[in-house]
């Protein structure tokens, strides 16, 4: 997303993640930090306490995730996940008390790649962090499936023109999207359907261009809606 530079591809790498962490609660925001700053291949590059200065830091930093609190003072996460999208300057993860929040739909429809519980241990925090800088939204996929499926479940949402547009893919990426709607990641795709993960990526990529979706997770929306049979 956007020309950053830095992107990590997890571990084993030398390219270092960076993250922009924001959350109005100074021991949150303060024990995320320890556990993120103390990972290797990972760098905390800047802390907010409100969704205006988290929007601003992504603006000078162009980090590769911004973890953003969905409930915050000035402009809530759900508003500053809309811009930080819009703007390309980072990749989401949006982080919230609980799993069906209504502003954890909002930073769905906003483009957010993905969302965290606050109560999620230090491994999968980590783990959610790397998963968004792969590019692969998807985190936790046994309550994502169920949050995708409530969220598709209300009133369509998603773009007329995206819905539309799905006539327009190809055979191969109506398979890959059935798949994001089930909510599996880019290896479980590729499992599944018998290809390279990296052709999998692609595909991913190419859909998101044709469908004019903002991520993964808003193509996962779209596959429940539309009823796509699984590949």
């Amino acid at each position: 997303m956007g020309d950053r530079t830095g992107t990590g591809d997890g571990p084993g790498t030398d390219r270092v993640i960076r993250v922009v962490v924001a959350d109005d609660q100074d021991a949150v925001r303060a024990g995320l930090v320890l556990i993120l700053a103390g990972t290797p291949g990972l760098a905390v590059v800047g802390e907010a306490a409100d969704g205006e200065e988290a929007v601003t830091l992504c603006r000078r930093l162009r980090p590769d995730v911004a973890l953003l609190d969905v409930r915050m003072p000035r402009l809530d996460g759900v508003s500053a996940t809309a811009e930080i999208v819009a703007e390309r300057l980072a990749d989401v993860l949006v982080l919230t008390t609980f799993d069906l929040d209504e502003y954890v739909f909002g930073a769905l429809r906003a483009g957010a790649s993905g969302f965290l519980l606050k109560d999620t241990d230090a491994d999968g925090l980590v783990d959610a962090v790397r998963t968004v800088a792969r590019g692969e939204g998807i985190i936790a996929p046994a309550v994502t499936r169920r949050l995708i499926t409530a969220f598709a479940a209300a009133t369509p949402t998603t773009p007329a023109a995206a819905r539309t547009a799905v006539a327009d893919l190809t055979p191969r990426e109506r398979d890959v999207l059935a798949c994001l709607g089930l909510g599996l990641s880019n290896q479980q795709i590729a499992e599944r359907l018998t290809m390279a993960e990296s052709t999998t990526k692609t595909h991913v990529s190419r859909i998101l261009g044709k469908l004019g979706l903002r991520s993964r997770v808003q193509a996962a929306i779209l596959a429940q809606e539309l009823g796509l049979p699984p590949p």
